[in-house]
């Protein structure tokens, strides 16, 4: 086949329990097959992702393909809003856990996910807005919420989302309640909180799940979930029989669809978006971007 299309593929090394093992050379040849050039570039520090895509993903790249953790993806993303960029974005999940690879159904392992990329078609995804700053699928603070950044790279490579786990178990004796307003769809929500989250994913950091009957990725709206600080082991445990069975409608688990929210805390907690730190704000406003990224999935 003739090579008429080029492909940049932006490759986080240090994500990943795999990356010794990733057959990139098959890999690249999936994408001769298919009728691409391929152009590698290895992010090397923080904020990489961006850059690279700002650098090389001109007129010439008929399409981006990142491998690495769900931060990386944030990143190129990120880049490709930058430059106005308007064609494809393809995703090969090399993280610990890899919450949004999931919820598209994109297959774990680097070779079948890379296969499936060159067969996907093209969709469109809603995607967030924190302060300004563009997220895909969570803004978070509060318990669980800092394991995604706080959890050393080694413990991840090793353990994978167990990782988080063994992290959110460590905090869930040790809560430290926000005190918040928010503010969403002309209602009102004030109290002490332990969890706040504004998603569009059916699973958070290994965590928790959210029924996919709940969620729509392209529906215009994210889910916001308030989780309340429970006052006794009776609530603390009604919190998490209403996860188990994901039950979002009680007094101290609640989901509610938003277009725009606002969270105002006096103590301003920083955040998790898509896995990376974000320095928190007294105020936060948060925004839906709708059908802002295309990819194939």
């Amino acid at each position: 086949m003739n090579i008429y299309k080029r492909l940049l593929f932006i490759i986080n090394p240090s994500a990943g329990i795999r990356k010794k093992d990733v057959p990139f050379a098959d890999m690249i040849m999936d994408f001769s097959d298919h009728g691409y050039e391929t152009v590698v570039c290895f992010t090397r520090v923080k904020g990489d992702g961006t850059a690279l895509v700002c650098e090389h993903a001109g007129d010439s790249i008929d399409m981006i393909v990142c491998m690495g953790g769900d931060g990386t993806l944030n990143e190129v993303v990120a880049g490709a809003r930058k430059i106005g960029w308007d064609k494809a974005i393809g995703y090969i999940p090399a993280g610990s856990t890899n919450d949004f690879a999931a919820s598209l159904g994109i297959p774990g392992d680097p070779s079948k996910a890379a296969s499936q990329l060159m067969e996907a078609k093209e969709r469109t995804l809603d995607i967030g807005l924190f302060n300004k700053r563009s997220f895909i699928y969570t803004a978070s603070c509060g318990i669980f919420a800092s394991t995604s950044y706080v959890t050393p790279q080694r413990a991840k490579n090793l353990l994978g989302h167990f990782a988080y786990i063994l992290e959110g178990a460590k905090d869930i004796t040790q809560f430290h309640p926000m005190a918040m307003k928010i503010e969403a769809e002309g209602k009102q929500f004030e109290g002490s909180f332990i969890f706040v989250a504004l998603c569009n994913t059916f699973s958070l950091g290994g965590v928790m799940t959210l029924d996919r009957d709940v969620v729509d990725l392209n529906d215009g709206y994210f889910e916001l979930l308030m989780i309340r600080e429970p006052k006794d082991l009776i609530q603390l445990n009604l919190i998490r029989k209403a996860l188990m069975e994901q039950e979002y409608d009680t007094e101290l688990v609640k989901i509610i669809k938003v277009k725009k929210a606002r969270v105002s805390c006096e103590d301003a907690p920083d955040w998790s978006l898509d896995g990376e730190y974000a320095q928190g704000k007294e105020v936060c406003e948060f925004e839906v971007l709708p059908s802002e990224l295309r990819m194939k999935y």
